[in-house]
C-alpha cells in the first residue's frame, strides 16, 4: 500500500487540522512531544490490557505526528533538529508500542523480531541515503524512488494495530495475538522488498 508515498495527495485531507495548531501558536517540537506522550500512554494501555483505550491514544499519537510537519511548514519553522527529532520520536513510540503489545499478547521471540524488523524497516532508508544518496530533498522531505518501496510502513502498521486492538476488545478473530503475527509478517516482507530493491539497483562497486 505504502501510504507514505502518497503523502502529497493525502495531505489535503488532514492539512486543515494543522492550521488550527498554527493559529494556536503551538510549536512543531511541542506537538512532537505530545505525540510521544500519547504513544507512551498507548503502550501502557496495551500493557494493562485496555486495547480500546490504547487504540484511542495510538490514533492521537499518529494524528499529532502528522500535525508537527504541517505546522513546521506553514510557520516556516522547519529545522534540521526538528526533522531528526521527529524520526526519533516515531521510533521511540513504535518500539514501546510493539514491545508492550508483544509481551502482553504474544511471545518473547516474536516480540524481539517485531521490534528489530520495525527499526530496520525505517532506518534502512536514512542509511541508504547516507551511503548512496537520494534524488531530491524539498523542505526537509526526501523525494526518492526508495520512498515508494515497502508496502507496509509506519502508517499501515499503526492502522493495523488500531484495527486489531478494536477486535481484541470485542474478542474477534483472535484480536491482538493474531494481529501481532500478521503485522510482524508484513513488516518482514516489506523490509525484504526494500533490501531486494537496493540489491538489484545498487549491487555494484563504488565509482
Amino acid at each position: 500500500m505504502n501510504l507514505t508515498s502518497k503523502r502529497k495527495s493525502l495531505k489535503k485531507l488532514y492539512e486543515p487540522f494543522g492550521l488550527i495548531f498554527v493559529k494556536a501558536h503551538i510549536t512543531p517540537n511541542v506537538i512532537t512531544v505530545i505525540s510521544i506522550c500519547m504513544g507512551l500512554l498507548a503502550a501502557f494501555s496495551f500493557y494493562k490490557e485496555k486495547p480500546l483505550t490504547a487504540a484511542f491514544f495510538l490514533f492521537l499519537s499518529g494524528f499529532f505526528d502528522l500535525m508537527d510537519g504541517i505546522v513546521a511548514r506553514e510557520t516556516e519553522k522547519s529545522s534540521k533538529f526538528g526533522a531528526v527529532f521527529d524520526w526519533l520520536a516515531d521510533k521511540f513510540v513504535d518500539g514501546f508500542v510493539l514491545f508492550f503489545i508483544g509481551i502482553t499478547y504474544s511471545t518473547p521471540l516474536l516480540t524481539a523480531l517485531a521490534v528489530v524488523v520495525n527499526m530496520l524497516h525505517t532506518f534502512i532508508k536514512p542509511v541508504a541515503y547516507a551511503e548512496i544518496g537520494f534524488a531530491n530533498r524539498e523542505k526537509g522531505k526526501i523525494d526518492d524512488p526508495l520512498e515508494g518501496i515497502g508496502f507496509f510502513g509506519r502508517p499501515e502498521t499503526l492502522m493495523t494495530i488500531i484495527v486489531f486492538a478494536v477486535l481484541e476488545h470485542f474478542h474477534i478473530l483472535g484480536g491482538l495475538e493474531t494481529g501481532f503475527i500478521i503485522i510482524t509478517a508484513l513488516m518482514t516482507l516489506s523490509l525484504a522488498q526494500r533490501v531486494i530493491y537496493l540489491y538489484i539497483k545498487y549491487n555494484k562497486d563504488y565509482d
